[in-house]
């Protein structure tokens, strides 16, 4: 897989790529500036099991409170920079432990050159960033339009601009809101280059549709070896996209832990509220740091065999429902019980 030979890079007390596990990022949505809601909010992602913090740097004032949000978090913290290097210097003198720039847009060679002095002084990985929606006109050109081979040309060309400058401690990210355009890209820039790669649908949308639109474009791309950090980018509480990453990986087999929550569609045998009840469950074992499945299931006819892939189980009646361990039935319990008689059953699980 193209992962095993990807060029090892530290962030912060963080590695990646090689055989390393993917890692899941966000951003905050918070003025940088505003020290004390970015903690917060930083403090409420790391608790959801983000891995590495984004944090816009647009304001010298931003740069500085970078160092104060450091002593306050406790992974690390990368500086977006966009069009000012000099933001990007400060960012690094107050301890940025990573930066994203686009090096074709932060004002000429000297200036990028200058921004490689820094981060080649303190050993700070640059993560070189290229959307499809700024791709630069002659490329929209040479392609016809914007192109899945633009995007790794633009990108590949603005790493040869860093290591010319002898400096390749580097991470690229490559984005476009088409799901398909974004795959095809990766596959083709995965085999041009041993850069780890920082892996996300750029402008998904709202929590519903990109949702569905990082999933499809993550598992793609995850799935063929393809990526060593990645962000799934929504409209809503970025909470919401740890979520979905932990979820994402999960399934792809490429992360173990946490409970997994199956649960089966409505229909008219249902006597109970099984949407309410999913949901109920799905909030409940958030927390839980088992790696085991539990189904809630709508019925009492299908449910036992249902349940049977899953560790343990709910099954709706009239009224009550049972508790299902490995297909066999345990108990029968009133309806309004089910959900604590599965947790006291998750409190005590292998004890």
């Amino acid at each position: 897989m193209y992962r095993e030979h990807t060029k090892v890079v530290q962030i912060g007390d963080r590695v990646i790529g090689g055989q390393n596990p993917i890692l899941i990022q966000s951003m905050t949505n918070t003025p940088t500036e505003d020290v004390e809601a970015t903690v917060a909010q930083i403090l409420r992602l790391e608790a959801a099991g983000c891995e590495i913090i984004r944090c816009t740097v647009p304001t010298m004032e931003a740069a500085k409170a970078l160092a104060e949000i450091k002593k306050q978090i406790h992974i690390p913290l990368v500086a977006d920079i966009h069009f000012d290097y000099k933001m990007a210097i400060a960012a690094m003198e107050n301890g940025a432990d990573k930066i994203r720039i686009n090096p074709g847009n932060i004002g000429g060679a000297e200036k990028v050159k200058a921004v490689v002095d820094v981060a080649k002084e303190r050993n700070i990985p640059i993560r070189v960033g290229v959307n499809s929606g700024s791709l630069e006109k002659q490329l929209v050109e040479k392609y016809h339009g914007v192109t899945a081979e633009g995007i790794v040309e633009s990108a590949l060309d603005k790493v040869a601009m860093i290591e010319e400058l002898g400096y390749d401690n580097l991470v690229i990210s490559i984005k476009s809101s088409d799901v398909m355009m974004c795959v095809k890209a990766h596959e083709v820039l995965a085999k041009q280059t041993s850069y780890p790669l920082h892996v996300g649908i750029t402008e998904s949308g709202t929590v519903w549709s990109g949702n569905i639109k990082s999933a499809l474009g993550l598992g793609l791309i995850l799935n063929q070896g393809i990526g060593d950090t990645i962000r799934v980018s929504l409209s809503g509480d970025p909470v919401e996209e740890i979520k979905t990453a932990k979820l994402v990986l999960r399934t792809l087999g490429l992360r173990k832990g946490g409970i997994e929550v199956v649960s089966c569609p409505t229909c008219g045998r249902t006597k109970i509220d099984l949407i309410g009840l999913a949901s109920k469950v799905e909030a409940m074992v958030a927390d839980y740091p088992l790696d085991i499945k539990v189904a809630v299931m709508g019925c009492a006819v299908n449910g036992p065999g249902e349940a049977k892939e899953a560790d343990i189980g709910i099954a709706g009646g009239i009224g009550e429902g049972l508790l299902i361990k490995k297909g066999e039935i345990i108990k029968k319990v009133p309806e309004g019980e089910l959900l604590a008689v599965l947790k006291e059953e998750l409190d005590h699980w292998g004890a």
